[in-house]
């Protein structure tokens, strides 16, 4: 599964919007928007920050994985 789909999944399992998660990356919604749509890769440092926000890795988000427990 490509990132961009596992980020709006896991967006929308925690009942949050894109300017929600803009505003906790220091973004603005249409950037993020790039982002989930694949449109933009997504940088390293805002992967990192999304797998904290959903309590998951960045292996789960990127689709290497589909166990999304983060490492322990």
């Amino acid at each position: 599964m490509a990132y961009y789909k596992r980020i709006r999944e896991l967006r929308e399992d925690n009942d949050k919007t894109q300017k929600e998660v803009a505003e906790y990356l220091g973004m603005k919604q249409p950037q993020y928007h790039r982002y989930e749509s694949g449109v933009r890769d997504i940088p390293c440092d805002f992967l990192a920050s999304l797998a904290v926000l959903y309590n998951t890795s960045a292996d789960y988000i990127l689709g290497l994985t589909d166990n999304p427990e983060p490492y322990k």
